[in-house]
């Protein structure tokens, strides 16, 4: 059964858009996963694991650092992979307005700023779920941060005016392929060939989708792991290194100092 632990807050928060809930969910094996609909928006942020989104007219996979944004009594369901949980939290928001898309859904792929949401999320989280003197006032200011990055997000993603939308489709497999498989061996070739694409033409089409080309998103899904196993883990870089599909040793520890700008020792010393 889904672990939906919802705290519903008090009906003070009048000015639109309100949150009426907040929940932290995980699959789990009697997880129902039947189209279903909600008399409020729902704003999903995927948070672990891999599985897909589902609705009356699509389904597409989803991982960390996605954001679902689904209208007002739109059916959807959310499907994960057994061997990899699905994670999210979940915002329910009344008076959300027009954000989602035509469909009555968008997502949203928030590598950049991820960090900053999640740090209002589990605030939110928190204050909710204490429900201290002012939690109120406290969610509705963070909702109204987290609003306007997504606004900012979608802003971003329509700066770049119309474009083909196989291609889209096609980048979108891509940079799913590489969330699923970032710690095997990867060329620009084999990620051409599985969308069909000339691997120029899909350089160029992947960094004006997402900002950064296939191969730069590859090194940052391996240096954000990394960092994880930098900090909770006592593997030698050279571990790291192999697990994360990296040629060498010193390969990881030039992408790393490029990402993070210290070694990957300075930062495992930094945060133990």
């Amino acid at each position: 059964m889904v672990r939906r632990q919802y705290t519903s807050l008090p009906s003070s928060l009048e000015e639109a858009p309100r949150l009426i809930y907040v929940s932290q969910d995980r699959y789990s094996g009697d997880w129902n996963s039947s189209l279903h609909t909600h008399g409020c928006a729902e704003l999903f942020f995927i948070t672990g694991g891999h599985g897909r989104f589902c609705t009356r007219r699509e389904e597409f996979p989803v991982a960390i650092h996605d954001a679902i944004i689904v209208n007002t009594n739109v059916p959807h369901t959310e499907v994960s992979q057994l061997d990899s949980p699905l994670e999210y939290i979940v915002l329910g928001v009344d008076g959300l307005g027009t954000m989602a898309g035509a469909e009555g859904y968008t997502m949203l792929h928030l590598r950049t700023g991820w960090e900053e949401l999640m740090s209002c999320l589990r605030l939110m989280l928190q204050e909710a779920g204490e429900s201290l003197p002012g939690h109120e006032q406290v969610c509705r200011s963070l909702l109204e941060v987290v609003l306007i990055r997504l606004n900012r997000q979608q802003d971003a993603a329509l700066a770049g005016g119309p474009s083909d939308p196989r291609v889209s489709r096609d980048c979108d497999l891509v940079r799913r392929y590489i969330d699923n498989h970032f710690k095997e061996n990867l060329s620009l070739d084999q990620l051409a060939q599985l969308a069909h694409l000339n691997k120029y033409y899909l350089s160029h089409a992947f960094r004006r989708e997402f900002g950064v080309s296939p191969i730069n998103y590859l090194i940052a899904c391996r240096i954000e792991e990394s960092r994880f196993l930098l900090r909770e883990t006592d593997h030698t870089l050279s571990l790291i290194a192999q697990i994360l599909g990296f040629s060498s040793l010193s390969y990881f520890s030039q992408c790393f100092r490029r990402v993070e700008g210290v070694s990957p020792l300075e930062y495992r010393r930094r945060h133990r």
